[in-house]
Formats: C-alpha cells, structure tokens, sequence
C-alpha cells in the first residue's frame, strides 16, 4: 500500500482510493471521520444492520466514484484514521516523534488512577466516573462549550447507543456508563456546531480518537479547528447489537429492556433492574464482535489527550493515560482543587500489565498487506534454555 506523500508533494487521494483502500478492505472501523469532513455532503453513513460503514450518497460513478473527488476535492483521505500512514503522521504531529515497538499502549507521560471525588458522578459514572467528572469540570471552567458523547435512544431499554451532545452537567451525566454496542460520537458534531458550540470535547473510543488529530495533520477543513479536547476510551471491540436477542435472551432469558447496567471485567457482566447480577463468559460473545473492530490494532486509544479505562483489581478507580501537555494540566487542576482522587498507576500493576497486553493483542490484527507502523510489537522474550541434568 501506498504511503502518504510528504510535505511537498500535492495531496490527490480522494474517495476512490479511500473506498479500496479502507472501506471495502476491512480497515474501516466506521469512525465517521470521512462524513463529519466532507465539505459538499455526499457521505453518508450506515448504522443498520451491524454495517457502520460510510457510502456514498450520488449514484454517479458508483458506489467508489466521487465527482468531487476527480474535481481535486479530498477531505475525506485526509480525515481518515486508517488511510496509509495515519499512525506515524499523527504521532509526529502530537508527540514530535513515532512509537517505539515497545509502546504498544502508545506515547504517553503518566499512568495513574483516578475518581470522581463527588460520590454521586463517582456512583452513576463507569468505574471512577472519570470521564463525567472531566467533562463537568471542563464545562464549569470553560475549556469547553460542548462534548460529542454517546446516549442510549429512547428511555433506554432499547440499549441502542447513539450519538449526542452534552452541554450541561445534566446532559453529561444522563451519557455516563458504558454500553459495549457501537456508537459514532463524531456524527453529533453538526447538532453540536448547530447549537453554536466553538469548543468541542470528543469522548469515542481509540477509532474516534484518531479522528481530530489526523484532521489537524493533514488538514481536513474547518471540523479539525473544533476538536480542543480528546478523550479516549479502552477498547478492545464493540458487539453488533444482535448480541442482545441471540444470545442474551435466546441464552440467558436476558431482556435488555430489563438490564440496567453493564461491564466488562474478564467477562460479560450484566445488571437486571430487580437486582439480579449475570455473567456471561466472553468466548461466547466473540461471535458478535463488530466488523469493524476486528483489524483495529489500537486497544489503548493512543492519540487522545487523556486515555481512560475501567481495567485493573480497582473496579471503582480508572486507569488513566496521560499523553498531551493539555491532559496533563487538565488533570492536575482537578486533582488540586479536589474534583478528582488520584493514586500512582503503580498501586495496580496488574492494570498496567493488562493494558500492554491488549494491546499487544490489537497490534496483532493489524493486516501485513497494510502499512507496517500500526503492528509493530516488541519481539517475544526468549525462552529459557532448558536445564541440563547430569
């Protein structure tokens, strides 16, 4: 596959080598970055069926052909965090340099844990209530006038996530919790720009991540100058909503209109709303493992500002990665003014062990016939040579 061109040499690649190269080739994670980027709105995207894939819109030329495209328009290439070098061009541009193999988790400055020091965000958020906490705080003290997150449709018990916006403590609360099906928070930027937000928070997983910093880079129009804040969620997959009645309730009697919480700590974890707690071994949910997660090579998030996830012995804490000068700040304002708790990373060295070996795990889906950066992993420690007996 190609490599990007460098710094003198004329950007050319539109949707038509993004339809090949991307989104017919397995790599497309169904980010939306391509979508919230095309400047004449011919993009649009399928969240039907398990599809979550971009196509699009005009007939001419077919599903790979784009007039705008042959016209020298190409926003959607430069917005794309899997389109040839996407990993090397977005860390240079965020850290001044490539990952090492040995930073499978990414380029980093701290690992710590974190809380929620209000009981009440640290009861209704996600393990620490972390993201909740971060996001309320920015809001209050105006590093932010909006975030792109993800609510559950209806009341709820439908258990479908959709994308949102969150301008209020309220609103940024009723997103909190996980839900493990697919979301696309980078689609809720035109509601967002809409209500006149300037500032924008992304809270997505490691694909939508990738999004804002890769826009910047390769400057993909007018969504990239939004994006001032990043933050990312550990991911190693998301299920297509299936999993709900072909496995859940075919399986389990588990109605998903009557869950009421869930997690993933080794397994399948579910809550019912009259107090009953259910497991469910994650072997058997591999085979509703979206499509679109299954060449991903990015368990970490890499490219967020703050990297967050529930993983570790401390089910209440979060484990929190630390990668940009403006995550750092951000965090120790809160940690001194005491909206956050915060512990060293190394109280929980198993976290950290977990975390480096998923993500070890996602490099290894990352296909040969790409570009090598994305898998590159540490070789594996020799064995020990066998003991010799007399």
């Amino acid at each position: 596959m190609a490599a990007a061109p460098d710094d003198t040499t004329r950007w050319t690649p539109h949707w038509a080598q993004l339809f090949d190269e991307v989104v017919t080739s397995g790599l497309c994670t169904g980010c939306s970055g391509c979508v919230v980027a095309c400047p004449f709105d011919v993009l649009g995207y399928n969240d039907t069926d398990g599809i979550y894939k971009p196509f699009h819109l005009e007939e001419e030329g077919g599903p790979g052909g784009c007039g705008h495209g042959d016209r020298g328009c190409t926003s959607c290439t430069r917005a794309c965090p899997r389109f040839r070098t996407w990993e090397p061009e977005i860390d240079t541009h965020l850290f001044g340099r490539t990952r090492t193999p040995e930073e499978v988790d990414g380029i980093s400055k701290d690992i710590i844990l974190a809380r929620a020091s209000d009981d009440y965000v640290h009861q209704l958020g996600q393990d620490g209530g972390l993201v909740s906490a971060l996001l309320v705080w920015c809001l209050e003290h105006g590093y932010i006038d909006a975030a792109l997150v993800s609510y559950l449709e209806g009341d709820g018990t439908s258990w479908k996530a959709v994308p949102g916006v969150a301008t209020t403590r309220e609103q940024v609360l009723a997103a909190a919790g996980s839900r493990y099906t697919y979301s696309v928070p980078p689609m809720a930027y035109d509601e967002a720009v809409a209500g006149g937000a300037e500032k924008l928070a992304l809270v997505g997983m490691s694909c939508h991540s990738s999004v804002p910093p890769m826009m910047t880079v390769r400057k993909a129009g007018k969504p990239a100058r939004r994006f001032v804040l990043n933050v990312g969620l550990l991911c190693s997959k998301t299920f297509d909503d299936a999993i709900f009645p072909e496995l859940f309730e075919a399986k389990y009697g588990l109605r998903k209109q009557d869950m009421v919480k869930m997690n993933i700590k080794g397994v399948f974890q579910i809550w019912m709303r009259n107090g009953d707690y259910h497991e469910v071994p994650l072997k058997e949910c591999h085979a509703w493992t979206r499509e679109g997660c299954k060449a991903c090579p990015d368990f970490a998030a890499e490219h967020a500002d703050i990297s967050t996830g529930g993983i570790g012995a401390f089910a209440d804490w979060t484990l929190t990665i630390v990668r940009t000068e403006l995550g750092r700040e951000i965090l120790i304002k809160m940690l001194e003014d005491g909206s956050l708790i915060g512990r060293p990373g190394d109280d929980d060295p198993g976290a950290i062990a977990l975390l480096r070996k998923l993500s070890v795990k996602s490099r290894k889906r990352w296909p040969a016939t790409a570009v090598d950066a994305p898998g590159l992993i540490p070789p594996p420690a020799p064995k020990p040579a066998p003991a010799h007996t007399a």
